[in-house]
């Protein structure tokens, strides 16, 4: 099995804030005249304004929500400027226009919100709205990392790691990594993981890698998971344990993680963790060769050249063998030179 573990990535999140205004029976009651004067006044407070954009929203009435988050973010309401800007980024009521999100993050993150600076990088990030500026990127992302925003500190560890917008520092990465997973962000509980089992920017710390990990992993997210079954096929970290290898294989593998998939059919395959049955082996490394997996489309087509867990079949096993062999799989390109002057 491959010790393969799981690689830092980078995603935007479009974070809508909700302010909720309660309002006691004083503030409602009075008589006519007055009720009314106060609801003239009110209607024109951005505060009161994003509060019906948010009733609108929950209600389900987008345009609605639009409109109200329109006439706070033009009074200046800074949630409401970074609410609008992610309606525009989504199309959700109003027409998808990624620049005139950008406008609008632009004139939260002005004003220090910390969801629009990280909206605002994640922008200049990808790409979307605004010439791609990784420099920009890193500086909006800094911006509202250092406002102990958990998704910006993943990013900006991320940029650190990857060297992307800033000069490649893994102590940094380790940071703001460690910032974001003290706030329970899975992704940066993973990549501290990556950099304690590395020992990348920090010790190498087997310990330490299984325990963020494992923080990971309990929260559902897949590459954690498979990396935690690494540890525990391997040893590192905590003692060998092939039955837990499999059941966190499992839980990735049931979420459409490849890699996982491809352990979890290598261990049926092997009976390792669990009751050897080929045909769960033919099953997992299917769907892991349907993703593209070339090691498992190796081992499917092996499958059924050999009629391992599957009838014997000439023409699948030689589909699933060119497919890894067209990815470069040295093993799947060996067998192929010996498929093909046979007419498969």
């Amino acid at each position: 099995m491959k010790n393969e573990k799981g690689g830092m990535k980078m995603k935007q999140a479009l974070c809508i804030l909700s302010v909720l205004i309660l309002m006691t029976a004083a503030n409602c009651a009075s008589n006519g005249s007055a009720v009314q004067g106060r609801n003239q006044t009110s209607s024109d407070d951005p505060a009161f304004q994003f509060s019906m954009a948010e009733r609108s929203f929950n209600e389900g009435d987008y345009n609605q929500a639009v409109y109200w988050l329109q006439k706070a973010a033009d009074q200046g309401h800074a949630q409401a400027q970074n609410n609008l800007g992610s309606c525009y980024a989504t199309g959700i009521g109003v027409r998808l226009d990624h620049t005139q999100a950008v406008y609008w993050y632009s004139k939260a993150a002005d004003q220090g919100l910390a969801a629009a600076q990280h909206n605002l990088g994640s922008s200049y990030f990808e790409g979307t709205g605004v010439r791609q500026d990784y420099i920009q990127a890193v500086y909006w992302f800094n911006k509202a990392a250092e406002q102990g925003f958990p998704e910006a500190q993943h990013n900006l560890g991320s940029c650190y790691a990857t060297g992307i917008g800033v000069r490649q520092d893994h102590t940094q990465a380790v940071y703001w990594f460690n910032k974001a997973a003290e706030q329970g962000h899975a992704e940066a509980q993973n990549n501290l993981g990556v950099c304690y089992d590395n020992g990348l920017g920090v010790g190498l710390d087997y310990t330490q890698a299984v325990y963020w990990f494992s923080k990971a992993a309990e929260q559902g997210y897949t590459e954690a998971q498979y990396n935690l079954g690494i540890c525990y096929a391997n040893g590192k970290g905590l003692r060998q344990d092939y039955t837990q290898a499999v059941y966190w294989y499992s839980k990735a593998a049931e979420q459409s993680h490849a890699k996982s998939q491809f352990n979890l059919g290598a261990c049926y395959l092997e009976g390792k963790g669990v009751e050897q049955d080929y045909t769960q082996a033919v099953y997992w490394f299917s769907k892991a060769a349907e993703q593209g997996h070339a090691q498992s489309q190796y081992n499917l087509g092996v499958c059924y050249l050999n009629g391992i867990g599957v009838r014997q079949d000439y023409t699948q096993a030689a589909y699933w063998i060119r497919k890894a062999a067209e990815q470069g799989y040295a093993d799947a390109v060996r067998a192929l030179g010996i498929l093909q002057p046979l007419g498969y």
